[in-house]
């Protein structure tokens, strides 16, 4: 039996799509994908991305409030995946190549929790962030997820991967 890979999505997926280039007025399609794969049981995120959106005032923390699906957004409450989460900021800051303030605004975002739920859960982190090893400014969610043996991709490979399809209809 083929195990199902299931992908679990940062905060930047969302909000560069609802910027940028799968809008809700432009590509709903891409939104119903988003809701149509949490039911499957493939797609979802995290409390901390959450909390992270729902920070901005927008369509996008209005989609999360009324239209995203209940459940989307799981707890990092449990005990296992913050035991991870105390891991992989031990090593974050353990990484003298970063300075202290990379390290710290680290420690307040999601990114780290994405890691670790996703290690502890067995998923695959979805993010728009590229590796960036000899960074010392930033610390980049691949870099940590190599570093854990977390698998991760963009948005267009795990849209690839799901076989999705946005599709135009003259007149719609």
């Amino acid at each position: 039996m083929t195990k199902r890979v299931r992908y679990l999505i940062d905060a930047n997926v969302l909000m560069e799509a609802h910027r940028r280039y799968y809008t809700f007025e432009l590509c709903p399609g891409f939104w119903d994908c988003v809701a149509w794969n949490y039911k499957q049981g493939v797609l979802s995120s995290i409390d901390r991305v959450k909390q992270e959106i729902e920070d901005g005032k927008d369509a996008l923390s209005h989609w999360v409030k009324k239209s995203c699906p209940a459940g989307f957004f799981a707890a990092t409450t449990d005990g296992k995946v913050t035991a991870k989460y105390g891991a992989v900021i031990t090593w974050v800051q353990s990484q003298a190549r970063y300075k202290p303030e990379a390290q710290a605004k680290f420690a307040e975002d999601a990114d780290g929790w994405l890691a670790a739920y996703a290690k502890e859960h067995g998923f695959v982190v979805v993010t728009q962030e590229v590796p960036a090893p000899e960074s010392r400014n930033e610390v980049k969610l691949p870099d940590v997820c190599d570093a854990f043996e977390v698998p991760y991709l963009n948005t267009f490979e795990m849209l690839t991967s799901l076989k999705a399809r946005f599709t135009w209809k003259p007149g719609a």
